[in-house]
């Protein structure tokens, strides 16, 4: 069973930076496109950034020259370094991939369970 699990979110002030990684991990056969999307509160889930296998990227226009995506093929990994970070950027972050696995043999997205990212002073 595929999993991905996403970790580094916390609380910072503004203007800080931050790191999110997120590994996949299971029977996995291939992995497509990744991504990072995020959830605020009352507000429907976003796309922030995501990245293709041969590493095209595609932001938010709200994190563009801020944020950037980047990903580990060998480790089945994605990340989102974030600087300059706003109080608008306070979300839930979720990680998400397409990925094949032998138990889904087929192109299938898989979503992370969540980190919690909140800029506050």
């Amino acid at each position: 069973q595929v999993q991905l699990v996403e970790s580094g979110g916390g609380l910072v002030q503004p203007g800080e930076s931050l790191r999110l990684s997120c590994a996949a991990s299971g029977s996995i056969t291939n992995i497509y496109a990744m991504g990072w999307y995020r959830q605020a509160p009352g507000k429907q889930r976003e796309l922030v950034a995501s990245i293709t296998s041969g590493g095209t990227t595609t932001y938010a226009d709200s994190v563009k020259g801020r944020f950037t995506i980047s990903r580990d093929n060998a480790k089945n990994a994605v990340y989102l370094q974030m600087h300059s970070l706003k109080p608008e950027d306070t979300a839930v972050y979720y990680c998400n991939g397409d990925i094949v696995s032998t138990d889904r043999p087929y192109e299938y997205e898989y979503w992370g369970q969540g980190t919690q990212v909140t800029v506050s002073s």
